[in-house]
C-alpha cells in the first residue's frame, strides 16, 4: 500500500473550507473569480521560480493551499442558482404576484405527506417567461390522484408560497434543508388544475424512472407485497419513497437503516460481482480495459437508476477510483482514495458536504478502515466461520464508532443493539443483493419462476421480522440524547487521539491524547456550569404552552390533555436541545413575571381590569376585546398572539396594531416568541 498522500488531503481541507466560508459569509462571483485567476498567475510563476532554482520554498504551498481554498468559494458562488439571472427568484414580480401561468418538469418524485403527493419541479416558463430555477410541487390528495413521472411536462396556475421556517425552537428547519438543494419556494394545487403538455424531451433520470416503474409493475404482478416491494426499492433501486414510516422506524430503531440506504456496502458488493462475472474479458485483447470501462459504466448506471443521492454517488466515486487502481495495478491508501472522491464530488456537488447521508457514510468507511483492523486483532479465531463473523461484527463496532457522536448530534438516539440485527443481516446481504438482482433481470425478461419469487419475498419478510424484533426492544434504545456541535468536534478529536496512540505510543500522541481529553471535559464542564434563562411562548395549534428555563431546569404551563402531552414532540425537542434535565408541569396562570418585566395573559374571558402596566400582553383562545381600547388603557409594548386564536381574530389584532404603531408577534407566523 502507497504511504499516506497529505498534500491531497490538504487540498480537500482547503477546498472544504473555501465552501464553508462561502456559505457562512458573502462571497461575490466577479471578486473570487479574479481571485483565483490573481492566484494561478501567481502559482505559475512560483513553479517556474521553483523549476530554475531546483527548490519549492513554502510560499509555493501557501499559494496552492490559498488557491484551493479561493477555488472552494468559487466552487460554491458559481453552483448558487441566485446567481444566475435567469433564475425565478431574480424576478420580484412573479414572486408578487397572486397566482402565474407556469410550465414546469417533473425532476423527482418525493415522499407523499398525509394530504399531499409531493414533487420537486424544474421550472421552464412563468408567464410565458423562460425562467429557471427548482421549487416543490404539492398536489392534494384524492381518490383519483395521479403518480407522474419524471420528465413529464406540466402546466399549472398557482402562486409561489414561501417554505415556512419552524415555528419552534429546536424543530427540524425544512426550509434550510432545501435551500441547501437550492429550492426556496413552493407551490400547492390540486389534480384537476394541472394539465399535461405533449413533449418529447428525455433525460437519462427520466429513463431510470421509466426503468424503475417497469421493474415495480414486473414485480407486481408475481404478488409481492408493499412492504416486501418497499424493501426491495430501498434495497436494491435506492428509492424510499413508498416506505411504510413503521418499517422505516423498525430500521432505525435497530441500528440497520444504513441497509436501506444504498451506499458503499452495496457498491462494492456489487463491484466484487462485477469483477467476477466479468473475469472471462481479460482473456480478450485489451481485455483489462474492456472490464473496467464496462464495470464503471455498469457502477454509474447503476448510481443514476438509484437516483444519484449524495451516499450512492460518493459510493460510486470511491468503487470507480478503486477499478481504475486494481486496472492499474498500483496500490492506493484507501484514505487517498477516500480524499480524491471527496475532492471530486465537492467540485461537482459544493453542498453535498451538509447532506446528513454523506457525512455519515464518510465517517464510517473512515472508521472502518481506521478502527476494524484494530478491533480485528483483539482476537484471532481458528475456524473460518467465526473468523468471517468476527470480521461482519468488528467492522460493525468500528462503522458505530465513526458514526455514533454525528448521529447523535442529528438523531438524538443510540440503538445499543445494532450489533444484533448487523450480524443478522450483513453476512447474508451480499446472497439478498445478488438474488435481488437476479430476480429484478428475470422478471423484467417474463422468465422469473415463481418459487424464485416466493423464495425472494420470504427472505425480505424474514429480514423485516428480525429488524422488527430487534427494534422493539426499546430497552435498549437509548433515546433523547443531549448532544452539540463542540460535543462532536471534541468526540472526533478524542477518537482520533486514541486511534493513533493505539497504533504507536510515543510522547507527542500522549500530548495530543491528554489535550484533547481536557477539550472533552472542558466542553462538558461548559456546558454544565453554562447558566442560561428564556421565557418561552410555543406555538402549538389550538393550544397554549408557556415555558420557564432556569440552566437546566424547565417549567412548563399548558392546556393540553395528559394523552397530547405524552406524546408531544415540540417539548421533547426543546428538553433536548437544550440540555434539560428535569421538567415541571403547571397550569396557566394570568401573570407572569420575566427578568423585571411582566407578561399579561388575556384568555376567551376578556378580562384586562388591572392597575399594573404589562409589558407583555398575551392573547390566547379568541378573547372578545376591543384591542384598541385595551391597548389605550394597559399600554403594553407589545402585543402577542398564538396558536389557540382564531384566524380572523388575529387578523383584525393584527390590523389595529398596525395602525396604533405597535409591535405584533403571531406565533403561526413569525414562530415562538422567546425573551432570554
Amino acid at each position: 500500500m502507497k504511504p499516506l498522500n497529505f498534500i491531497v488531503i490538504i487540498l480537500t481541507f482547503c477546498l472544504t473550507g473555501g465552501i464553508l466560508y462561502a456559505h457562512f459569509f458573502n462571497a461575490t462571483l466577479h471578486i473570487t473569480f479574479y481571485l483565483c485567476i490573481g492566484l494561478l498567475i501567481i502559482l505559475f510563476i512560483a513553479n517556474h521560480i521553483a523549476k530554475r532554482t531546483l527548490h519549492k520554498t513554502v510560499w509555493f504551498g501557501l499559494i496552492a493551499y490559498s488557491l484551493m481554498f479561493a477555488l472552494g468559494i468559487l466552487t460554491y458562488t458559481t453552483h448558487q442558482q441566485k446567481n444566475f439571472t435567469k433564475h425565478y427568484t431574480n424576478n420580484k414580480s412573479v414572486l408578487k404576484a397572486d397566482s402565474s401561468n407556469i410550465i414546469f418538469i417533473i425532476k423527482e418524485r418525493l415522499k407523499p405527506t398525509k394530504y399531499h403527493n409531493k414533487y420537486i419541479i424544474e421550472l421552464v416558463k412563468v408567464n410565458e417567461q423562460s425562467v429557471q430555477g427548482n421549487v416543490i410541487l404539492n398536489i392534494k390528495k384524492n381518490d383519483s390522484s395521479k403518480v407522474f413521472k419524471i420528465d413529464d411536462v406540466l402546466w399549472v396556475h398557482s402562486k409561489f408560497q414561501d417554505i415556512k421556517h419552524p415555528l419552534n425552537p429546536n424543530q427540524f428547519n425544512y426550509k434550510m434543508y432545501l435551500e441547501k438543494q437550492y429550492i426556496y419556494h413552493q407551490l400547492f394545487t390540486e389534480q384537476h388544475l394541472i394539465f399535461e403538455l405533449s413533449s418529447k424531451r428525455k433525460t437519462i433520470y427520466g429513463y431510470a424512472d421509466a426503468l424503475r416503474q417497469s421493474i415495480n409493475k414486473k414485480l407486481n404482478s408475481y404478488n409481492f407485497k408493499s412492504e416486501e416491494l418497499a424493501i426491495i426499492n430501498a434495497l436494491i433501486l435506492g428509492q424510499r419513497q413508498d416506505m411504510d414510516r413503521d418499517i422505516y422506524t423498525n430500521y432505525v430503531n435497530a441500528g440497520a437503516i444504513h441497509i436501506l440506504a444504498v451506499s458503499g456496502l452495496h457498491v462494492g458488493i456489487i463491484l466484487i460481482m462485477l469483477n467476477f462475472i466479468l473475469k472471462p474479458l481479460t482473456y480478450l485483447k485489451r481485455g483489462k480495459l474492456i472490464r473496467v470501462s464496462c464495470i464503471l459504466f455498469l457502477l454509474w448506471s447503476f448510481a443514476v437508476i438509484a437516483g444519484l443521492s449524495a451516499s450512492v454517488t460518493r459510493a460510486v466515486t470511491m468503487f470507480s477510483i478503486v477499478a481504475i487502481n486494481m486496472h492499474l495495478k498500483r496500490p492506493r491508501n484507501i484514505y487517498n482514495t477516500l480524499f480524491i472522491s471527496i475532492f471530486i464530488l465537492l467540485l461537482v456537488k459544493p453542498m453535498f458536504i451538509f447532506d446528513v447521508g454523506f457525512q455519515m457514510s464518510y465517517l464510517a468507511v473512515f472508521a472502518i478502515v481506521s478502527i476494524q483492523p484494530l478491533l480485528y486483532k483483539l482476537w484471532s479465531p481458528k475456524w473460518k466461520i467465526t473468523n468471517y463473523f468476527w470480521q461482519i461484527l468488528t467492522v460493525t463496532f468500528a462503522a458505530q464508532l465513526g458514526v455514533a457522536p454525528i448521529s447523535l448530534f442529528y438523531f438524538h438516539q443510540f440503538p445499543s443493539l445494532f450489533f444484533v440485527s448487523n450480524l443478522a443481516i450483513i453476512p447474508f446481504l451480499g446472497f439478498i443483493l445478488g438474488l435481488g438482482i437476479i430476480v429484478i433481470l428475470l422478471s423484467l425478461l417474463n422468465i422469473l419462476p415463481i418459487f424464485l419469487a416466493n423464495s425472494f419475498a420470504d427472505l425480505i419478510s424474514l429480514m423485516n421480522q428480525v429488524v422488527s424484533w430487534v427494534s422493539k426492544q426499546e430497552e435498549f434504545i437509548i433515546k433523547d440524547i443531549s448532544f452539540n456541535g463542540s460535543q462532536v468536534i471534541a468526540t472526533y478529536l478524542l477518537l482520533i487521539a486514541i486511534i493513533l496512540v493505539y497504533k504507536k505510543l510515543n510522547f507527542k500522541r500522549i500530548i495530543f491524547l491528554l489535550v484533547s481529553i481536557l477539550v472533552l471535559q472542558s466542553v462538558l464542564i461548559y456546558r454544565n456550569t453554562k447558566n442560561s434563562k428564556a421565557f418561552i411562548i410555543f406555538h402549538k395549534s389550538r393550544h397554549t404552552i408557556l415555558g420557564k428555563k432556569h440552566n437546566n431546569q424547565l417549567t412548563i404551563w399548558h392546556n393540553l390533555d395528559s394523552s397530547i402531552l405524552n406524546n408531544d414532540k415540540m417539548i421533547r425537542n426543546y428538553k433536548v436541545g437544550n440540555f434539560i434535565k428535569s421538567v415541571r408541569y403547571d397550569s396557566l396562570r394570568n401573570v407572569y413575571r420575566i427578568h423585571e418585566k411582566t407578561l399579561f395573559v388575556i384568555d376567551s374571558l376578556g378580562v384586562y381590569n388591572v392597575s399594573f402596566k404589562p409589558d407583555y400582553i398575551l392573547l390566547r383562545n379568541s378573547p372578545k376585546v376591543n384591542l384598541k381600547r385595551l391597548i389605550d388603557s394597559l399600554q403594553p409594548k407589545l402585543i402577542i398572539a398564538d396558536g389557540s386564536n382564531y384566524k380572523s381574530y388575529i387578523q383584525r389584532w393584527k390590523a389595529t396594531c398596525l395602525k396604533e404603531k405597535l409591535p405584533f408577534h403571531q406565533t403561526s407566523e413569525k414562530g415562538a416568541f422567546i425573551i432570554k
